[in-house]
């Protein structure tokens, strides 16, 4: 069902809410969309596919305003329109959840929701009725006990996207763009998720729906259109019946295997590199211990907010634990100490690599560098050219595009920001990789090759810890996987010895004890 004519499709009848024809949109250096064509129905959701790169987001960002185009034109119910900026998105009735959480962490959860449309009456904020308002979007998420004055910044990732998805609800648009909405979200919420999502297509809005997990699309979806280098490839694909091979041959314009590499098994008399011995940290987990062999690649398996990220970054010394203790090679690390952990080898790929992981307006090479400046350096003086060098040996080796060591990294896709991530951490030569979400927003191709890089690290003797939402891809790249539910490990044993199923009981378990 790929469109080879336009002009055959233009006279086509169709009761599309949305058009976007031809839109171009033109960057210093690049062209990120070159004539990008999108229908969508009132009633449906699209699924927008593509690799990191292909200009899915920047063709949001000039549905939502917050881009114009440089050429093309907008169409809602068949008139022409104008987006100037993100307000008027609003008011034309187009809503826009962004994959990079948009929320404001010194406000309340209902401030948020209403930020830009306050209710208000005769001049004056009316915050009772919002809070009451916000009640009701987080009840109809399927949140109804998350209080509407509790101060966002003390929200997890998945949290935060709950208040996101309630802003979007609040504007009652006909058209909601969903980029990534369920990356932070567990499989219950996901579910609360499609349920919001079948709702109002049923009411007749219309929802445009980004993401890289294939299955997702099978369940929720209705049609696809497909982008690959800022060019409109395919559109109207039917959801459930496309071949998952076609898909990925018209992402990548090859085939990609897309299944996790085969390991061989590590040696039993392997050296400990990792050793977590009963750490905790009050009101996140408690008493987790766990050792990983070199080459090893054990996996933190549960829910949201079981304390899998938590630990990671204690381990990694973003936290001060209030008992235990790590070492790696059997010497200890000092606790709390981030510094302390990145000389004892210890490497960490952030669950939010945007705000945590990466210097969004610094070039690509000074990100890479950033843990290795000891290589670069000429005394106390930066040496620039050594690092863009370095820098370039990472760029070739992982294929990041754009291959440009000057560029800023918030210019770079999701795949290939956390390319720049781990390049950093290659460079650095860690002992120790702790991944929080390694695939999260990343596309099948730029997926396989990070799975292909992580079997590289184990088989160089790497010790790897790995954080996933996906159950699957938990058990799929570990030898050994830990289950977390509420804070507490209810198993430790082989990932071949456990199911999906077989970890979701652990958690319901571990929940009701």
């Amino acid at each position: 069902m790929v469109n080879d004519d336009p002009a055959a499709a233009a006279a086509a009848p169709t009761d599309a809410i949305l058009r976007m024809r031809g839109i171009v949109k033109q960057f210093p250096g690049a062209r990120a969309l070159d004539g990008v064509d999108l229908e969508v129905r009132a009633g449906e959701v699209h699924c927008l596919l593509g690799q990191n790169g292909a200009g899915k987001s920047t063709l949001i960002k000039v549905l939502a305003g917050a881009h114009q185009p440089d050429e093309g034109e907008i169409l809602l119910d068949g008139t022409p329109v104008t987006i100037a900026h993100p307000v008027a998105g609003l008011r034309l009735g187009v809503a826009t959840m962004y994959q990079e959480l948009d929320v404001v962490d010194g406000l309340s959860v209902a401030e948020n929701v209403y930020l830009g449309h306050e209710v208000a009456s005769g001049g004056f904020t009316q915050r009772r009725t919002a809070a009451q308002r916000t009640r009701e979007l987080l009840r109809r998420l399927g949140h109804g006990d998350l209080s509407p004055h509790r101060e966002v910044g003390t929200l997890s990732a998945a949290g935060k996207q709950v208040v996101s998805m309630a802003r979007a609800l609040s504007h009652d648009a006909r058209v909601i763009v969903m980029d990534e909405p369920s990356a932070v979200l567990d499989s219950e919420e996901v579910a609360n998720l499609f349920r919001v999502v079948r709702e109002l297509t049923a009411q007749g809005v219309a929802v445009v729906y980004i993401s890289h997990r294939l299955d997702e699309i099978r369940e929720i979806g209705d049609r696809i259109t497909v982008l690959k280098d800022g060019r409109t490839v395919a559109q109207g694909l039917p959801a459930a019946t496309t071949p998952t091979a076609d898909l990925i041959r018209l992402m990548t314009g090859r085939t990609v295997e897309y299944a996790i590499p085969r390991r061989p098994p590590v040696p039993h008399d392997a050296p400990v590199v990792l050793r977590v011995e009963d750490l905790t940290v009050r009101g996140a987990f408690a008493d987790v211990s766990f050792d990983v062999r070199a080459g090893e690649v054990v996996g933190l398996a549960g829910l949201v907010g079981a304390g899998r990220s938590e630990v990671l970054e204690t381990v990694f010394g973003a936290r001060r634990p209030h008992a235990g203790r790590v070492s790696v090679d059997g010497r200890p690390v000092h606790a709390g100490s981030v510094g302390a952990a990145v000389r004892a080898g210890i490497g960490l790929c952030p669950e939010e690599r945007k705000s945590q992981g990466l210097l969004l307006d610094e070039p690509v090479y000074r990100n890479i560098t950033l843990s290795s400046f000891g290589r670069t350096a000429r005394g106390p003086f930066l040496d620039e050219p050594a690092e863009r060098r370095v820098a370039d040996e990472q760029i070739g080796a992982l294929d990041l595009r754009p291959a440009d060591p000057d560029r800023a990294a918030r210019t770079l896709s999701g795949g290939n920001q956390q390319k720049v991530l781990l390049a950093r951490w290659l460079v650095h030569g860690c002992r120790v990789l702790l991944l929080d979400e390694p695939t999260r927003g990343v596309d099948v191709g730029a997926r396989a090759e990070i799975y292909a890089l992580i079997a590289r690290l184990a088989a160089a003797g790497t010790a790897v810890v790995v954080v996933s939402s996906e159950i699957e891809e938990v058990l799929g790249l570990a030898d050994r996987v830990l289950v977390l539910s509420e804070g507490r490990v209810v198993h430790t044993g082989p990932a071949s010895e456990i199911d999906e199923h077989r970890v979701l009981d652990l958690v319901m378990e571990g929940s009701a004890a």
